[in-house]
């Protein structure tokens, strides 16, 4: 067994960075939204989202508007992770894939149990989510105190808990279907392909205008409009070079960065996590809706990210990088309980037009992603610390095991 030092490409560096600042801002978003909705403006403020401009209400432009170019980002850090990065080598990719399995599956177990045959059943996909800002800003605190193939597990993990979480919305949260409009949807991204694979236009003008245009359809269809920003991803052009400087989608990643984190997300904070705090707010926690989202992220998370990783590793499916060890999982099981955006983003695509479920599962989510964090961060930063062969590198340097 040996060491390999592998540097980190400067495309995961600026991502990396950008999410930490940002979950920094969504911080401070967050607490002023809860500042204004419990306060004498809150009515004023909450109804400042529901406005109407364009035959939608502003909270809708946020939600599937804005939102699609968080999931086109989402889609562009997917796709480079699958040439690049963690999931470029199908072995390697085997860890975060069977961790982010476990996560979403015992969330999902955890609520379903709990809320089974209710009405609200639906928000079995609420705990299921990892907020990628959060996580690897808690992440970033730590600095060099963890090692840095971490960061590369929890990120690659992340990614793929996100693309899950799109299957799910794109499955189980789709309005009445409108099978002529999704079929024009679906014809746009085969010409988008064309213009890539076939037409090789490297032009990014003519994906930007189509991908526009997916976006209505979908929107029309009644699978949900940020689903089409995925599938944009997917059809600019990529090279497979590190840092390509001329690769379109290496290009629109960079460009998308610091807007998607300083402006989208924080946008969707305000937007969305304006809970009034009720007098009844304990017993809103103590709902099987409430308790299954709490436990989903705060237990359900560690443990399935941490249990499937054993058994992958177990029987030889995959092994853990050699400055790793079963506690760093467990950290990272822990910060993937900080659902927050998707979270969020999902539950109102849970229970729309039941506000009061609404307001009660996002008190919950913050609760979650709050505990989850702070447990996460804490775990880490007393039993987190690099091995000695670790110690002596750059903390944005990658170790890998070679037989």
């Amino acid at each position: 067994m040996g060491v390999v030092q592998r540097k980190l490409s400067k495309s995961f560096k600026e991502f990396f960075d950008s999410e930490k600042a940002s979950g920094i801002v969504l911080i401070v978003c967050t607490a002023v939204s809860l500042a204004f909705a419990n306060s004498i403006l809150g009515a004023n403020y909450l109804s400042i989202w529901q406005m109407y401009v364009g035959g939608l209400s502003v909270e809708h432009w946020v939600n599937d508007g804005l939102m699609a170019v968080f999931f086109l980002l989402i889609g562009l850090e997917l796709e480079r992770e699958l040439y690049n990065g963690e999931l470029s080598n199908f072995k390697t990719a085997l860890l975060p894939i069977f961790a982010a399995a476990g996560g979403i599956a015992f969330p999902a177990l955890i609520h379903f149990s709990l809320n089974a045959g209710t009405e609200t059943q639906a928000g079995i996909g609420i705990p299921m989510a990892t907020d990628i800002a959060f996580a690897l800003g808690v992440l970033g605190l730590l600095g060099n105190k963890v090692p840095a193939s971490l960061k590369i597990f929890l990120t690659a993990l992340a990614v793929m808990d996100d693309l899950g979480a799109i299957i799910v919305i794109a499955v189980f949260y789709t309005a009445q279907l409108s099978i002529l409009y999704l079929i024009g949807a679906i014809a746009v991204f085969g010409l988008l392909l064309a213009l890539n694979r076939l037409l090789r236009v490297m032009s990014l003008a003519p994906y930007l205008i189509g991908g526009a245009l997916m976006w209505f359809l979908m929107l029309k269809s009644g699978v949900h409009a940020t689903i089409a920003g995925v599938l944009l991803a997917f059809t600019i052009p990529f090279s497979a070079q590190e840092d390509d400087a001329n690769s379109l989608s290496h290009r629109l990643e960079h460009l998308l960065h610091k807007p998607v984190a300083f402006i989208i997300l924080p946008i969707f904070a305000l937007c969305n996590t304006g809970v009034v705090i009720g007098a009844d707010w304990a017993q809103t926690l103590t709902t099987a809706n409430s308790a299954g989202i709490i436990g989903g992220l705060v237990l359900g998370k560690p443990l399935g990210i941490t249990l499937l990783s054993f058994v992958a590793v177990t029987i030889g499916i995959c092994r853990l990088p050699l400055d790793l060890n079963w506690r760093h999982i467990f950290g990272a099981g822990l910060l993937g309980g900080i659902g927050f955006t998707m979270s969020i983003f999902i539950t109102n695509l849970a229970f729309v037009g039941n506000a009061g479920a609404v307001n009660a599962s996002k008190m919950a989510i913050l609760l979650a992603s709050l505990t989850a964090g702070t447990i996460g961060f804490l775990w880490l930063k007393l039993l987190g610390k690099p091995t000695d062969a670790d110690e002596d590198m750059d903390t944005m340097d990658f170790d890998a095991t070679e037989a």
